[in-house]
């Protein structure tokens, strides 16, 4: 199956935007008033200043949330499923000022996520969707993830800090979710390990049963599998074993992402072996034709 994605915003000189100005917080002149972002975290002293016009979610009620049921229907009609992005933003939004230098000064604003996915649940019940919930995560966001029932993410990156207690580590997965050991967002897992504080190798160490033998990035590959979670996801510069040169993203920085690309010869009958027989012995190869 394929995954497609939905990112929560569109830009300025977007179709949709120009097509449906009411929709967003412009001026008379069409220009932003007010821009999407993310506030600073353990990663970014400045936040995040994407720069997208925010929605005006009382003008998206109006007509009982259409523009977002066609921009729903229309991601479904191409992909199997269809991941949404930044989930939390449905149950409350992180707003700057427009014209401000980074994302220090917004300030967070409730949003109508219950309201908009019952809708989708009622005209589209046969969509089948993963919420990207990862982030700035509060109550409202667990009560809407709770509501609408979707799988959530969970990244395996993300377990081994924290003093050993975070709610990524694998026995905590649950079945609702789709678990990766990283997104495009992320590190990949031997950059994460060039990097990671000893305390957290040594955790993961134990954890995960790491040998070079196997070979660290086979030995989370294998956790993964092993978790309880519905869909497991391998980037492939993990299967491939690939240091941070091979990272897809960085998130708040521009010109140099998104140029990895997979190799001809890169891939193998070795490495599809190896990946069948961790999908066959952790039961994820579900029903297979005689």
């Amino acid at each position: 199956k394929i995954i497609g994605d939905i990112p929560i915003y569109v830009a300025q000189d977007s179709v949709d935007t120009w097509a449906n100005p009411r929709l967003f917080a412009l001026d008379r002149k069409r220009i932003p008033t007010l821009v999407a972002g993310c506030p600073p975290d353990a990663f970014t002293e400045d936040g995040q200043l994407w720069g997208n016009p925010i929605y005006d979610w009382k003008e998206v009620k109006k007509d009982n949330f259409r523009w977002w049921i066609n921009r729903i229907k229309a991601t479904a009609e191409m992909f199997d499923v269809v991941r949404i992005d930044h989930f939390r933003g449905f149950a409350s939004f992180y707003v700057i000022k427009n014209g401000a230098k980074n994302a220090r000064t917004g300030k967070w604003i409730e949003a109508p996520g219950t309201e908009l996915f019952d809708r989708v649940k009622k005209e589209l019940p046969s969509i089948d969707i993963i919420a990207e919930d990862l982030g700035y995560i509060t109550e409202d966001v667990r009560e809407l993830m709770k509501r609408v029932g979707y799988p959530g993410m969970k990244v395996l990156l993300f377990a081994f800090g924290g003093g050993g207690d975070s709610d990524f580590l694998p026995y905590k997965i649950d079945e609702n979710s789709a678990a990766y050991i990283g997104t495009h967002d992320n590190d990949t897992f031997l950059g994460w390990w060039e990097n990671a504080k000893e305390e957290e190798k040594v955790l993961a160490k134990a954890y995960m049963n790491l040998t070079e033998e196997e070979g660290y990035n086979w030995g989370i590959i294998r956790t993964l599998y092993g978790t309880k979670a519905n869909r497991t996801i391998v980037q492939m510069q993990d299967i491939l074993a690939l240091d941070n040169d091979a990272r897809m993203n960085l998130p708040g920085t521009v010109g140099d992402n998104w140029q990895w690309r997979l190799k001809h010869g890169d891939c193998s009958n070795e490495l599809s072996g190896k990946l069948h027989y961790f999908a066959k012995i952790f039961g994820r190869l579900g029903k297979q034709k005689r």
